[in-house]
């Protein structure tokens, strides 16, 4: 059954004349307005092993090596970028809106956390980016601490203004979120970010340091990173007002770029600077005083494209594009009108970013388009119901907000792509927003597509949930957040067509899940992952629901299978899957489901045969339900699953080389690795815990935060392009077996006294089983190595290996203890607080592990050399020890005070990351005055230097 589709989203032609407005008041860049994400606590607390990013400084990231990175192995993304389909104009919301504008989205990653931003965890609360279709590049924009910084620094109760530790310049994107953008097709941008406030003093100077051949380390690693951890440019954000980019320095921080840009990495620069000076002036337009930094005339083209700031109007943004086709320029690749969120109900109090500023004559984008705070419909929650001091957006019940107030954000506050323009009334008080300045990104921005080929398969996962699903069973009854495992989002939420009542449309979280006064069905979770697409309401005429464009081929063997539940009562409905062809847009094809008005008790799954319309290529897809002649009250519907194949999707073979990388025993937590196949064989691996689901991930390992079980079976299989998983690999273990409750406690000279608990039971290999009947505690020293060896078949010693990690020369302890003893005293260590691995293992078992950091007993004093004299003032450059804290400078045994930024309050110490940099150049009160600095590290180790 066909029938004709109506023409939908003519974009309206708006005139210069019309569009103009005065934006008088502001002139310099504005900040997010959104709170920060506090950390989770109970259990939803980040794990005491738990993988977690930081920051980098331009000295940590010229020091950077993949192994010294602190659980750089663990941080990898793995997913290539996936090729987007070609534009097709006919299935388009807006069918005549240029698929040419980009969108360059800066947004948080799991939202603004410091020293929690994980790959996946067990809180439903994580914000979720959830609209990859209208993205072309994806950065990331909150701060993180750098390297080293002990996170008792960091009190979650004060304001950001108070805190008092070190950002790094560099923030590179979650792993996860690379994953996620280019299962999509979209580019995982970091970010490069100096500010006189938000980065103390660290400066642009440190990062274009040149060598002697006039090269720039910094930049060679910078690559060197993109290319380990998989994400694919840079954003560049020079916001030091004070002093901006000195004059001589505008030519090398272009050279900086280019050789990024060289490398085949996407270089975004921020309107910030001016050309001519290096001073910090926003343009809001592209022109020659910032242009330069996208094409210079004597460099060529330094970076892909800019930033605007946000205070624009209809002429600078004209002005914009006729500059960069006066260049040679494409606009739409070159240049970016920025818009941030924040508050005020998606309208900011001075700017309400009116992109139909941005559109020309003919009603087309005249440039592209960059948001900064797509997440703020998350942060900013507590703000916009009138108390930043709560944490709501934190708690599960909020989140249904996050959700409504995310499609108002990108489809427009009628929540309807195909109608996205701003509607005064449009009721979302519900959720603490307002339709009345804010036109949805879907009406400037085409829906773009990565589905394609013979296979498709979805079980529209978000990517979180409270509990997670398999075969509509809960598997884990956890609540988890792991953007790695969401589906390719649904295209359009929600493009419902019907000459009746439209049916409501919501993703399904289960019982527990909180959806507000709108949302009226009843909740039953998911088929597979954490939540099912739900589709309510009075059913009183054809509705038709589109859910995807897709570019997907159909031959003789060609089948599309559908998974449902109906739990309302049975009636005379229809339901059909409605297939969009490329030959023939305007009709719907519909293939009808069997008895799909028939209650169901659970999931149902249907086959249906595609193979009548075998050479065609489906452009688009959804569902249609139909009352047939009657209306329906309370009707509903649950979709679990839709998965296209054709059959030349091959099932993946079992994974190979699956075992226990870390086993925490003290925590219950665990690192497992397999040997990971082509993405073009396996999307993903799923694992499990004694038939549990407990993540999933395209990648040689998994962090696993909390064991239920101490003894068990470890799974894990891998998924197809289809959607099928292959047989299981299953990986015996039983960690009663292992020692326990390992503990280290370091003296004063270093060395570490290691106890643990023996298990009451050893099994090794089959052998007769051993009882540890002695509890005396082990006197030996490392030096009694060799009277500790084994003397017998029966006599299971207990090995002891200690590894430093993230060095470039790690240092190696070995040592053997006889069985049933406790505790040992490891000699010789290094003493400056590296990271280490104890690994304890009885006799041939595998062994278990405790990690840690050494002893810190030393400090080097800052180095002389670094200070600069110069008519009597003094400047101190930045120490290049990795783990110095403060700075104490004495003036005849007095200490000097210094400025921190943010706050007018001094210190008797220079404090790293947070004192200005101005503040390290002073003049002594007197030319006699003695000098002396004494460095301070995070241990509380100090060293001093005599200046004079």
């Amino acid at each position: 059954m066909t029938r004709k589709l109506k023409a939908k989203g003519i974009i309206p032609k708006v005139t210069a004349m019309v569009l103009t407005t005065a934006l008088l008041g502001q002139v310099v860049a504005s900040s997010v307005y959104a709170g920060d994400t506090l950390p989770y606590t109970g259990e939803s607390a980040k794990g005491v092993n738990q993988p977690y990013q930081h920051g980098y400084t331009s000295a940590q990231i010229l020091n950077w090596t993949p192994e010294s990175d602190i659980h750089g192995d663990l941080l990898r993304a793995h997913v290539p970028l996936q090729p987007r389909n070609e534009a097709f104009a006919a299935t388009q919301a807006y069918p005549e809106l240029s698929p040419d504008t980009q969108l360059f989205t800066m947004s948080g990653d799991y939202g603004n956390a410091f020293f929690d931003s994980t790959p996946y965890t067990n809180e439903f609360s994580q914000y979720l980016f959830n609209y990859w279709q209208y993205t072309d590049y994806y950065s990331y924009w909150h701060g993180m601490a750098s390297a080293g910084v002990p996170e008792e620094l960091y009190d979650p109760s004060k304001e950001w203004t108070e805190k008092y530790f070190e950002f790094g310049i560099l923030n590179i994107p979650n792993p996860a979120y690379t994953n996620a953008a280019h299962k999509n097709g979209v580019k995982s941008i970091a970010n490069i970010f100096f500010s006189d406030n938000d980065r103390g003093p660290q400066t642009y100077k440190q990062m274009l340091i040149q060598d002697e051949n006039g090269n720039f380390p910094v930049a060679e690693k910078l690559a060197e990173m993109a290319e380990y951890y998989n994400y694919d440019g840079y954003f560049f954000n020079q916001e030091e007002v004070a002093r901006g980019v000195a004059p001589e320095d505008i030519a090398s921080y272009k050279k900086f770029m280019k050789y990024l840009r060289d490398k085949g990495l996407y270089v975004q620069w921020y309107d910030s600077t001016i050309n001519t000076t290096g001073k910090i002036q926003y343009q809001n337009q592209f022109n020659g005083l910032n242009s330069p930094f996208v094409q210079d005339s004597v460099l060529g083209r330094v970076s892909d494209s800019i930033f605007l700031n946000y205070v624009w109007n209809h002429k600078m943004l004209r002005d914009s594009r006729d500059h960069a086709l006066s260049l040679g320029l494409d606009p739409l690749e070159t240049v970016f009108a920025g818009v941030e969120g924040g508050h005020d109900k998606f309208g900011r109090w001075k700017q309400s970013y009116d992109l139909r500023h941005n559109l020309d004559e003919n009603g087309q984008p005249m440039n592209s388009i960059a948001t900064l705070g797509a997440d703020f419909t998350h942060n900013a929650l507590d703000e916009e119901m009138g108390d930043g001091s709560t944490n709501h957006r934190a708690e599960d019940e909020y989140q249904w907000m996050t959700f409504v107030r995310d499609r108002a954000w990108w489809s427009g506050p009628n929540q309807d792509p195909t109608d996205a323009r701003r509607n005064a009334s449009a009721d979302l008080s519900d959720v603490y927003a307002s339709g009345a300045n804010w036109d949805g990104i879907a009406a400037y921005l085409t829906e773009r597509s990565v589905i394609n080929g013979s296979n498709f398969a979805t079980n529209f996962n978000t990517g979180h949930g409270l509990k997670y699903y398999e075969d509509g069973a809960v598997s884990n009854d956890k609540e988890w957040s792991n953007i790695n495992i969401q589906d390719i989002p649904v295209t359009w939420q929600w493009w419902m067509d019907s000459e009746g009542d439209k049916l409501s449309v919501d993703f399904d979280y289960g019982p527990s899940y909180e959806k507000g006064a709108r949302y009226n069905y009843d909740s039953i979770g998911a088929f597979n992952g954490g939540s099912s697409l739900v589709v309510n309401g009075t059913l009183n005429a054809e509705n038709f629901l589109r859910l995807y464009k897709t570019d997907l081929s159909v031959n003789g063997q060609s089948k599309l299978e559908l998974t449902y539940n109906k739990p309302s009562t049975s009636d005379a409905s229809s339901l059909h899957v409605g297939l969009i062809f490329e030959d023939d847009p305007s009709n719907v094809v519909n293939v009808n489901v069997p008895n799909a008005g028939q209650h169901t008790e659970g999931w149902k799954t249907t086959s249906l045969d595609l193979s009548a319309y075998q050479g065609k290529t489906i452009a688009a897809m959804g569902l249609s339900f139909d009352p047939n002649g009657k209306a329906i009250e309370n009707y509903q519907m649950n979709i679990g699953e839709i998965r296209i194949s054709d059959g030349s999707a091959a099932v993946p073979d079992a994974p190979t080389g699956f075992h226990i990388a870390k086993a925490l025993t003290n925590t219950d937590e665990l690192v497992v690795a397999w040997d990971m196949k082509d993405y073009s064989e396996v999307k993903q691996y799923n694992l499990y815990e004694n038939g549990a689901y407990v993540g999933g991930v395209y990648d040689s390992t998994f962090y696993i935060k909390s064991l239920k079980q101490p003894s068990g079976e470890l799974s894990i299989r891998a998924v197809g392009a289809d959607g099928t998983e292959s047989e299981a690999t299953v990986l015996p273990y039983d960690l009663n077996a292992a020692v326990q409750d390992i503990d280290v406690k370091f003296k004063k000279n270093g060395d570490a006294i290691v106890s643990w608990k023996n298990p009451k039971k050893v099994k090794d290999s089959g052998k007769d089983k051993d009882k540890n009947t002695d509890k005396d505690k082990d006197k030996n020293t490392d030096k009694d190595k060799d009277k500790n060896k084994d003397k017998g078949k029966g006599n299971k010693s207990i090995q002891l290996t200690l590894e430093t990690e993230y060095t470039k020369e790690p240092f190696t302890k070995s040592l053997q203890v006889k069985k049933g003893k406790q505790s040992v005293v490891l000699t010789g260590l290094p003493t400056n607080g590296e990271h280490y691995v104890l690994n304890i293992a009885i006799g041939g078992q595998n062994p278990v592990t405790h990690t840690g950091q050494l002893a810190d007993l030393q400090i080097t004093p800052y180095a002389k050399e670094k200070v600069t004299v110069k008519d009597g003032k003094y400047t101190l450059a930045l120490p290049d020890l990795e783990d110095w804290y403060k700075i104490y400078v004495y003036e005849n045994g007095v200490p000097r005070e210094f400025g921190v930024t943010y706050v007018s309050q001094k210190f008797p110490y220079i404090i790293r990351g947070r004192t200005k940099l101005s503040e390290l150049t002073f003049t002594p009160a007197s030319s006699n005055s003695s000098l002396k600095l004494v460095i301070e590290d995070y241990a509380g180790n100090q060293a001093s230097t005599i200046l004079r």
